[in-house]
């Protein structure tokens, strides 16, 4: 039985009249960049996630970069973070001409341990970024206690957790801007890139609309220099078309976490753990195993999608080694990189497709 890692053209059939029929309307108006399609999507994000205000942009990357461009963090600056996310987190640093810092991660949720953050703050310091990683949210009281002491900025990584909670609140409404990506594999994907900035800080919100739009306020005066970051409204339909099955689908990926958790029970694959202040969003479902790399073989052998996030922790990147970090020096990371693997988790998955899945890991594993 062939099960991919994800599927998205299941998704797309229960939806696909509503999707042809929004676009169309967009072509039908020609109004391609910006409009009222994007505005309603901004305003529907923003609820979904209990906060004042959004900012559709062109991808979760370029949310990242216009929330470090409109808070002025640049050359002389460091922002902290995790080594063991994707790229685009610390490439946005990086391209701000600010330094990337890194905390090791939690061994148990994979995501950035506060405890660990105090210790490199520094007069340079400017912000935090957290990255809520495979759909489960930081210790944000613990980011936010350090941020209140120190003056620091705090730019959530939600990329993958949109909806998700820690103790109620919403993924990125708690820091000082909180950055989604609409890239198709995430929860609420769109077809092709896309991403939202949300706060709840008026005048960060108005500094970030002009900096998408290339600084310009009005029409060709720029008071600063901004970036080509605007979302079109293609996405946008495409979105609010999906966006009302997103609290199904979530919760359809729980379940299906559910269902791999009684599986593997008793293992050597060790489930995800997540916190009793989380709710998760399982963008991805990753488990940790011995001999992971041979695991992946054997199950691309037998037709299952499987993939690493992450294979090489980013301070370990070859275009990060001006930094100066070695290997060692983020162990938990380290570690993480060589055992953990994703399998598929998407919500339309069958009982069968799961048994498929849970039975080749276990033959495996034993």
């Amino acid at each position: 039985m062939v099960v991919p890692l994800l599927d998205l053209k299941a998704q797309y059939a229960v939806i696909k009249d509503d999707i042809l029929a929004a676009v169309a309307e967009v072509l039908e108006s020609q109004q391609c960049i910006g409009g009222p399609k994007v505005a309603e999507l901004e305003e529907k994000i923003a609820a979904v996630s209990d906060c004042k205000f959004a900012v559709g942009v062109s991808s979760g990357t370029d949310a990242i970069l216009n929330s470090l461009m409109s808070l002025e963090i640049g050359p002389g600056d460091e922002v902290i973070t995790s080594p063991f996310t994707f790229f685009a987190t610390i490439g946005c640093i990086t391209r701000t001409g600010a330094k990337p810092v890194f905390a090791d991660i939690d061994p148990k949720t994979y995501n950035i341990d506060p405890a660990l953050i105090e210790k490199v703050i520094t007069d340079k310091t400017r912000a935090i970024i957290p990255v809520h990683l495979y759909g489960q949210m930081v210790d944000m009281d613990a980011i936010m206690t350090l941020a209140d002491k120190h003056g620091l900025a705090v730019i959530e990584d939600a990329a993958q957790s949109i909806t998700s909670t820690y103790k109620g609140k919403k993924a990125g409404s708690i820091g000082t801007t909180g950055c989604f990506s609409f890239f198709p594999s995430k929860n609420l994907g769109g077809i092709g890139d896309g991403g939202m900035i949300v706060t709840n800080d008026e005048e960060l919100y108005n500094r970030l609309v002009i900096m998408r739009n290339h600084g310009m306020n009005p029409k060709y005066y720029h008071k600063f220099v901004g970036a080509n970051f605007r979302l079109d409204p293609i996405q946008a339909v495409a979105l609010l078309v999906k966006l009302p099955y997103l609290d199904q689908w979530s919760e359809a990926r729980r379940q299906n976490a559910e269902y791999y958790n009684k599986k593997f029970k008793g293992s050597v694959a060790k489930t995800p753990y997540i916190s009793p202040d989380c709710v998760s969003v399982y963008n991805q479902y990753c488990i940790r195993v011995p001999r992971r790399n041979e695991l992946v073989a054997h199950l691309r052998e037998s037709n299952i999608g499987c993939d690493i996030y992450y294979p090489l922790p980013l301070h370990l990147q070859e275009c990060f080694a001006y930094l100066g970090y070695k290997k060692g020096a983020f162990p938990e990371s380290e570690k993480a990189a060589q055992e953990i693997m994703a399998l598929p988790i998407y919500p339309e998955l069958t009982d069968k497709m799961k048994d498929t899945v849970a039975n080749a890991v276990l033959t495996f594993v034993h």
